[in-house]
């Protein structure tokens, strides 16, 4: 019952924000009581933050196990949406979600290559800051920079090379 709810609220949470997702909505989707969500859960802000943390897990796992990078690009894109629509809906996801794995072994990595600590963890938030924009903006980003036509898979290529520039120590 627990990861149908917390999948059901992690693909309602990406399509329209923690605010207009309800309790009821959430148990629609995942065919359980509401009540029982309520039960399990607790209050909504309890539940954006496990679901926060179940996506955290997930992509870990996804990583771990060595899935398809379509797999893995589309549980990335999934939590990236998930994490800007709570923060655009006033949520502090910060607070909400404990523990953030996924993120916690790429600063591990990066770490190895840049100088200090703080280059490191710097690094790391501007390629999150990177994949989150390009995610949520594409298309107005398409726009103002004049790239309409360039072909969706160049695009992607292009952003994938500038986030590996950003881990890279200068």
């Amino acid at each position: 019952m627990a990861a149908a709810v917390l999948e059901a609220a992690a693909d309602l949470f990406a399509e329209r924000g923690p605010a207009a997702t309800s309790i009821r909505d959430i148990a629609a989707r995942s065919k359980v009581n509401h009540g029982l969500v309520f039960r399990h859960f607790g209050t909504k802000d309890q539940l954006v933050g496990a679901v926060l943390n179940h996506l955290g897990a997930k992509l870990t796992g996804l990583l771990h196990s060595g899935a398809s990078s379509g797999v893995l690009d589309r549980a990335l894109d999934r939590q990236l949406r998930v994490w800007a629509r709570t923060l655009l809906d006033g949520y502090s996801a910060e607070q909400l979600q404990t523990r953030f794995p996924n993120v916690a072994e790429l600063l591990d990595y990066v770490r190895t290559r840049h100088r200090d600590d703080s280059s490191a963890r710097l690094a790391v938030a501007n390629y999150l800051a990177l994949q989150l924009g390009w995610r949520l903006f594409e298309p107005m980003l398409r726009s103002a920079a004049g790239l309409d036509e360039l072909p969706q898979a160049e695009l992607r290529q292009g952003v994938i090379a500038e986030a590996a520039r950003i881990l890279e120590p200068h």
